[in-house]
Order: C-alpha cells, then structure tokens, then sequence
C-alpha cells in the first residue's frame, strides 16, 4: 500500500465512530487555523505534517481548505481545486474528514482570515498523549482548561524580559 494510501486509511478508520480505537482511549483534540497570504500555498510544511502521521504523533480528523473573498464570503475548497498546477501534491490528504466539521465552523475560521486569502483548518488528535490522558480519566480526572501560546507572544515575552534585566 503507498504512503498516501495508508495515510488515507488511518484517517479515515481512526476519526472518531472508526474502528482503530474506543474514543475513551483518544488523545486530546486541537485545531490550527494557517492563513496563507494572497491564497499562496507552497507545500513545503505538508511532507512534514505526513510525517507527523506517519510516526504516529498527531492523527488528523479533518483538514479543510477555505477562501475568503474581498466581500468577506467564505468558500470551502476540495483537495482538488489546491491541486490542478501540479505544483502541490496535496491528494495524499483527501478523505481527511471526520464530519465533525460544519459551515459554521468553517465561517467561525475564516474570521481570523484576512479577505483576498486563503486558510487550511485542521483538527488532529495528539496520539503521543493519548495514554496519559486515558490514564487519567480512567482515574476519574477531566481536562478543564487548555490554551496555547502563539509563538510570536511567546518571543516578544522572552525578548523583553531578556530586554528588562
């Protein structure tokens, strides 16, 4: 079986309803918004994101593409609509969809989304976690809280600390 083939398969047996495992044994679940400016898409980031599959640290449930117009309307795109350059082989990432994704999820993402660009919105599940997190709910604990820092904070943080002392 090819890679993209095998990549297809995980997705689509492990979104949640799959056979690959009982939802209580999953790992926490994030989603990423990445906004690509002037809707130009290189590619250079989606070998490293097969990766990620691959060896099993992240397990992708959905990943969508949107366009938001000059007017503010947003479009979903297909895998195909990306690919018909050639310049990107994105098909390896068809049938990456859990339906746990709706229109307004969609619209909610394209908010952060300037006009005249292009988003991806993708949903994975961190499976490096997942026997932590089923240890603990198994021990009755619940994950109440959870955030993330934007690199760009996190620097501009450290550099003026750094600046301060």
């Amino acid at each position: 079986m090819s890679e993209q083939s095998e990549l297809k398969q995980q997705t689509r047996q492990s979104a949640p309803g799959g056979q690959d495992e009982p939802i209580d044994e999953m790992g926490p679940v994030d989603y990423v918004v990445v906004e690509f400016p002037g809707n130009r898409m290189t590619g250079e980031g989606f070998p490293l994101l097969v990766d990620l599959v691959d060896r099993g640290l992240i397990r992708i449930l959905d990943l969508t593409f949107v366009r938001k117009g000059e007017d503010g309307s947003v479009t979903a795109l297909e895998i195909a609509d990306l690919t018909g350059d050639g310049g990107l082989d994105l098909a390896v990432f068809e049938g990456a969809q859990s339906g746990l994704l709706g229109q307004d999820d969609l619209e909610e993402a394209a908010a952060a989304v300037e006009p005249g660009n292009s988003a991806a919105l993708l949903v994975y599940e961190n499976r490096w976690a997942a026997p932590f997190a089923a240890a603990l709910r198994r021990g009755g604990a619940q994950l109440v809280a959870s955030g993330r820092l934007p690199v760009q904070a996190l620097l501009a943080a450290l550099e003026a600390t750094e600046a301060a002392s």
